[in-house]
């Protein structure tokens, strides 16, 4: 992609700015297809042959049959896109932020309820690479 953001250091985040948008194009417009009840029967019946209908990258039509909604956002894909594929596949949104936080749907419910993920420690990346060089027995270079 282009050059590093300072939003790139954020852990558990992926910012959808506009070189994600370009990267996306195509995924998110796979997704909005999926708007029409038509399309929405013509990709459950034969879902590599529909995704071959748009020039996405192979990993993107790899992630898409493989559900992995972060790999998804990764490679350009817009949450609210991608919304229009899981509620094809009769996810609800909570569902899908369950897999995507590594939680189960109850789990990732009370996480919720509970104010969200825990801030400290989870500010950036940098900061894991520092603990870990910290540790007892940690490999210094």
């Amino acid at each position: 992609m282009g050059k590093p953001n300072d939003y790139d250091d954020i852990p558990g985040t992926t910012v959808f700015d506009a070189q994600r948008s370009r990267q996306g194009y195509h995924l998110n417009m796979f997704c909005m297809s999926l708007m029409k009840a038509e399309n929405r029967a013509a990709f459950l019946a034969n879902e590599r042959a529909y995704l071959d209908r748009y020039p996405m990258t192979e990993e993107q039509k790899q992630a898409v049959l493989d559900r992995d909604w972060n790999r998804m956002i990764r490679l350009g894909g817009n949450i609210y896109f991608l919304a229009k594929l899981f509620f094809t596949d009769g996810k609800s949104f909570q569902y899908v932020a369950a897999i995507m936080t590594g939680n189960s749907q109850e789990q990732y419910a009370q996480m919720m309820l509970n104010g969200g993920r825990p801030v400290k420690g989870n500010r950036y990346k940098r900061e894991w690479e520092n603990r870990k060089a910290k540790r007892p027995g940690a490999a210094r270079g």
